[in-house]
């Protein structure tokens, strides 16, 4: 009886299109705004905002991006490790080479620069999809691997091949770098994701997000009624490796801090991804943010049950994990192909019939 949209009249096109028409989702989503800035600095220790939130929101990003390439425009890519591994190495030529650069200028050309190699992994999309492009974009992420771990000129000549993010600040307020505190790191990158995210979200929403729909569901369909396949197609690619790219400088920078890139962004980080917007849905915002959310909290409640519930080895408690992790993937697309956001649409569809049954 609380959650109707009835009597809620519109009476401008821009009400009528808004992102959340129903008053009762623009006040949940506020609250839940509200809450991430206020309460969750507040109350949240350390362990939970570096090991847990701040995780969670570099990973939501990347899966949006890799959603914008799969989910809207059909074309299935395993490169996203090597993505992430070129937005963290662009990030830290820049802060190296560029000391007094705005941090959040580093952050939009890392994610440029990624674009640009996603614009060239991107061409073999022109005359091959389905499996074919998954195996075309798994060998750009062990190629950019290799090239990587093997020029040294990447990683300023170190002999370990690490990378280590120099401080920065922003607005007085140091935001990179060991000194850096959690909260400051994830209010930073809170704002920031929520603001590409809005800014994904109206893209799909426009004409360019209707091409990319009109070419996954049927191409041949599409070029027919007047859309471009390359240019669709190729932008979607620089789209999607913009916000991957953010998302490795935003793992590298603000939550790792110092890594080895071959390591760090392996093929292990491309399928976790992929997994992400399975799970979570395809073709939906929110289904990046849920997806990403499963995928890394199940992992720690699972040791923390087997391990020190139930006295299990943690070494166990890994490969129940992927067991786990394999099924739940099969169940998903075999039941609920639309993952995590349709069930929470069914959510909204009962709520708003309640206490009706019908």
């Amino acid at each position: 009886m609380f959650y109707r949209e009835a009597g809620q009249f519109k009476t401008r096109y821009a009400a009528d299109q808004a992102i959340f028409p129903i008053a009762e989702d623009r006040w949940c989503v506020i609250a839940f705004v509200l809450f991430a800035y206020l309460g969750v600095p507040l109350f949240a220790e350390e362990y939970l905002l570096q090991a847990i939130l701040i995780p969670v929101l570099t990973f939501s990003l990347a899966a949006v991006g890799l959603n914008i390439l799969t989910g809207y425009c059909g074309q299935l890519s395993l490169g996203t490790g090597g993505f992430m591994a070129t937005g963290a190495i662009a990030c830290y030529k820049l802060m190296v080479a560029f000391p007094d650069m705005n941090i959040l200028i580093v952050f939009i050309l890392s994610g440029l620069i990624t674009a640009g190699v996603g614009l060239i992994f991107g061409i073999p999309s022109l005359r091959i999809k389905g499996f074919y492009l998954a195996v075309a974009t798994l060998a750009a992420q062990f190629f950019l691997s290799w090239l990587y771990n093997k020029i040294a000129w990447f990683v300023n000549y170190t002999p370990s091949g690490t990378i280590t993010a120099p401080p920065r600040h922003m607005f007085g307020i140091q935001i990179t770098g060991p000194a850096a505190t959690a909260e400051a790191r994830y209010i930073f990158l809170l704002t920031l994701v929520i603001v590409l995210a809005l800014l994904a979200k109206n893209l799909v929403r426009g004409p360019v997000g209707r091409a990319w729909m009109a070419i996954r569901d049927m191409d041949i369909a599409a070029e027919l009624i007047g859309f471009r396949p390359f240019q669709t197609k190729l932008l979607a690619f620089s789209v999607s490796s913009f916000y991957i790219g953010i998302a490795g400088a935003l793992t590298f920078s603000m939550w790792l801090g110092s890594v080895e890139t071959a390591e760090a962004f392996d093929i292990n980080v491309s399928f976790q991804v992929l997994f992400m917007i399975i799970i979570g849905g395809l073709g939906s915002m929110l289904g990046s943010f849920l997806g990403a959310a499963f995928i890394l909290l199940t992992p720690i409640i699972l040791t923390n049950v087997m391990v020190q519930g139930m006295g299990f080895q943690a070494v166990t408690a890994k490969h129940f994990e992927i067991i786990f992790f394999g099924s739940l993937i099969i169940f998903f697309l075999i039941v609920e192909p639309l993952g995590l956001a349709r069930l929470w649409q069914i959510i909204k569809e009962k709520l708003r019939q309640w206490p009706f049954p019908y």
